[in-house]
């Protein structure tokens, strides 16, 4: 095995081990010892790629994020010939959001911490976000699916922006959700296809 392929296997499994632990016990009480037992890693061979576990958290909410690119980019890739299917791919990541996916608690834990690390860990993970959103209207415009009209500088930052109230909400225990992950994904549909309600006669 080649020595990069090495690598994305151990950090997969780092990853895998690590998102199953915190989806039963939550961030704060695991241990690397408990990683180390899960992923069945040397205390050696985790720290050849990580200093903390802290780090292997920000590693799982950075995958989270760049899994939903590849899979809006996969269906892109496809030549279809709408942007119905690359965007249900976002739609998709919105509803498992809005649900108790690991990365929500990661994402609170991470907020209250104040360690220089996290700080820029966080802001890069923030501007990354608003990045690939803007990517994503981009192709959208470039397709002429999405009007040129749409500003997709500050279209971007407030889906983001939105994504992660959503997501903060979802931490907190019986909040009220009048607002769903349906409507935040129908009210972005309409944002950037707004000839569809025309067409219904919405507006």
């Amino acid at each position: 095995m080649k020595q990069e392929e090495r690598r994305q296997q151990t950090i997969r499994l780092l990853l895998d081990a690590t998102k199953e632990l915190i989806g039963a016990k939550g961030c704060h009480s695991i241990t690397m010892k408990d990683i180390m037992d899960q992923s069945g890693l040397s205390k050696g061979a985790i720290f050849h790629y990580v200093k903390s576990k802290d780090e292997i958290f920000v590693w799982v909410l950075q995958d989270r994020l760049e899994e939903t690119n590849e899979r809006f980019m996969n269906e892109v890739e496809k030549g279809r010939r709408s942007f119905e299917e690359p965007m249900w791919k976002i739609s998709e990541s919105i509803a498992a959001y809005e649900k108790a996916d690991v990365t929500n608690k990661v994402l609170m834990y991470l907020l209250g911490k104040e360690e220089p690390f996290i700080a820029k860990a966080l802001k890069q993970y923030y501007e990354r976000s608003v990045f690939l959103s803007r990517q994503w209207i981009e192709i959208g415009q470039n397709s002429g699916v999405i009007p040129e009209s749409v500003d997709k500088d500050k279209t971007a930052e407030m889906f983001v922006l939105m994504t992660f109230a959503l997501r903060i909400r979802s931490s907190i225990p019986y909040a009220p959700t009048g607002f769903t992950a349906h409507d935040f994904s129908s009210f972005i549909s309409d944002i950037l296809y707004p000839s569809k309600k025309e067409k219904k006669g919405e507006i």
